[in-house]
């Protein structure tokens, strides 16, 4: 699951920024990919619970490798967005872009 630090960032800078769309932009589109990392982590963490729960608590395991390889990568993905960002460049993603272009 994504650090908790971004989540701040992009709620304080949705909140103060009032003139610069580019930066609500990059806090919205923030907000919602750790919205979705967060839904899963919580999906995932209910599907090992109740798997091992039910005594299947070796595909339950394999259940948390699965949880930990999405939490690198959308780790990754965050580093490579806020790399973008400072760049400059206004990296959309595919479904969160235009409704972050919406509410920015």
């Amino acid at each position: 699951m994504p650090c908790c630090i971004g989540l701040v960032f992009s709620v304080v800078a949705a909140i103060v920024e009032k003139q610069s769309r580019f930066v609500r932009f990059h806090a919205f589109q923030s907000l919602l990919l750790h919205a979705v990392a967060l839904v899963l982590a919580i999906g995932l963490n209910v599907a090992q619970f109740a798997l091992t729960a039910v005594g299947l608590g070796f595909v339950g395991l394999l259940l948390s490798l699965v949880a930990m390889v999405v939490g690198v990568a959308f780790l990754g993905l965050t580093i490579f967005m806020m790399i973008k960002a400072n760049a400059g460049e206004e990296f959309e993603l595919p479904l969160a872009g235009p409704l972050a272009h919406q509410w920015a």
